[in-house]
């Protein structure tokens, strides 16, 4: 049986407060388009957020839903819920034996090569409120990412002293492993940090996305997730279209006929 691709279409997803973007659902599964600036769930993060992904998914498809894994808060793209404890079990379990295919999208700073990969242990960093409880003692862990470079640019702007402009690389990003935070400390760790990144990022190119673009998000987007139905065995490829920011960077870039048609 071929993969059943749920792919969306390139337009500018429409934003709206109180709605979640549903990119596929069955009676055991449903997944979103993940905004960003958007919390998977209640966190120690923001005492004040009232919106949750976990929360408005679980009130667009009327029944409790179960989160199989995260995205950071400022990141785009297909986040996945089960409808089921034993489901999300299945599921958590797929992504801890990489049965699971993540694939995202991101601008960096700087040209990268071709194509590569990075085999970098992360230790644990906690965050000062979220983490408060945890464990400090956890030694480093593996952290494998694939990269792709699809695109390059070189802008007329002097961001920093050191140049007289600026280059930017359009990147599919494949982590093989899960840790958190993965994706952006790799690239702040090759020197070439995810545009937006106000952790990991360099802030010079961010002021100027900011102002030049108005990007104010991370240009970090999970694009497509590939598994196989915890249920039915059937080949899953769900794909998350971009925000008004994002095509406001690939329109500019010329880059948009880069990204449309990528295949797993």
């Amino acid at each position: 049986m071929g993969i059943k691709d749920t792919n969306m279409n390139m337009d500018i997803e429409n934003s709206n407060a109180d709605q979640i973007e549903i990119l596929y659902e069955d009676e055991f599964l449903v997944a979103i388009n993940k905004e960003a600036g958007l919390l998977v769930h209640r966190s120690w993060l923001d005492k004040g957020e009232t919106r949750f992904a976990l929360q408005m998914t679980r009130d667009a498809v009327g029944c409790h839903v179960f989160p199989v894994h995260r995205l950071d808060r400022p990141t785009s793209g297909v986040l996945l819920f089960a409808k089921s404890a034993a489901v999300a079990r299945s599921l958590t379990e797929a992504f801890t034996e990489r049965q699971v295919t993540k694939q995202y999208l991101a601008v960096v700073r700087g040209f990268m090569s071709e194509q590569g990969s990075i085999d970098y242990a992360l230790s644990f960093k906690p965050d000062a409120i979220a983490d408060k409880f945890a464990n400090l003692d956890k030694p480093a862990q593996e952290a494998v990412t694939h990269w792709q470079c699809l695109a390059q640019i070189e802008l007329p702007f002097a961001v920093s002293r050191k140049h007289d402009t600026s280059r930017y690389s359009l990147m599919r990003l494949i982590p093989e492993t899960g840790r958190k935070h993965q994706l952006r400390r790799h690239m702040k760790h090759l020197f070439h940090p995810i545009v937006g990144d106000t952790s990991h990022g360099d802030g010079r190119h961010n002021r100027f996305f900011r102002s030049q673009y108005e990007c104010t998000r991370m240009l970090l987007h999970a694009q497509r997730l590939a598994f196989s139905h915890p249920v039915t065995g059937e080949p899953l490829l769900i794909t998350a279209g971009f925000d008004e920011q994002w095509m406001r960077i690939l329109e500019a870039f010329n880059w948009v006929k880069r990204v449309e048609g990528l295949v797993p």
